[in-house]
């Protein structure tokens, strides 16, 4: 296994660590990881897609922005998505930088599909295939995105998860490159509440749909 790890000095100077992981010196593609506020990449719908793309020879960029840290409480929400873009964006610059790929996927949790929203106009992500976990219907950006979006798409979301919007979501599926998966009873951890052997019965169809979207991409 290829690790790398290292940093760049983020929004007002904050350091943002990321990680880049292979099994190959000669990947067939890049994914890149965009974590949720407080959900790391350590967490089941990020950590299993990891191992997913690393089985299939795929490098993993993990954007380790920890925007649960004091450094970030004070800001405006106007201000925190601007972190999250300025961040995103100067790790993939880095990482870019003199590499190119043949293949890239884009795989978000919660607030990281804004990010990834504002990812999808870079020139190198034209025909990147995107993988939306628990999007914020709420937050324009990413509504839009999701709607218009001519990238080839899955998205997952639970009907009782704070941040499903039924008439938003029922709109999505006007977008013929977006695949929609809406789990009943699941949460914002795509799982059921105190039923656990069921939430790992739902993350096992998660991850065979990954699976199979990422072998036919």
């Amino acid at each position: 296994m290829n690790i790398t790890s290292s940093s760049i000095e983020g929004y007002k100077g904050l350091e943002v660590p990321y990680t880049l992981l292979s099994t190959t010196d000669h990947p067939k593609g890049l994914a890149i990881m965009f974590p949720g506020q407080g959900y790391t990449v350590q967490g089941p719908l990020m950590h299993y897609p990891t191992g997913i793309f690393l089985h299939e020879n795929i490098a993993v960029l993990h954007i380790n922005y920890q925007y649960s840290s004091k450094e970030y409480n004070d800001l405006t929400d106007s201000e925190f998505d601007e972190a999250m873009m300025t961040d995103s964006k100067k790790v993939i610059d880095e990482v870019l930088e003199g590499t190119s790929y043949d293949a890239y996927y884009l795989a978000a949790k919660s607030i990281g599909t804004i990010p990834l929203s504002g990812e999808l106009s870079r020139k190198e992500f034209k025909d990147a295939k995107i993988i939306w976990l628990t999007p914020l219907l709420k937050e324009e950006i990413v509504y839009e995105t999701l709607k218009e979006s001519r990238h080839s798409g899955i998205c997952f979301l639970g009907d009782s998860d704070h941040h499903y919007v039924e008439e938003r979501f029922t709109k999505l599926s006007s977008n013929p490159h977006l695949q929609l998966h809406l789990i009943p009873g699941a949460n914002h951890s795509l799982e059921q509440d105190f039923h656990v052997l069921n939430s790992m019965d739902l993350h096992k169809g998660i991850m065979t749909a990954i699976e199979t979207f990422i072998k036919e991409a």
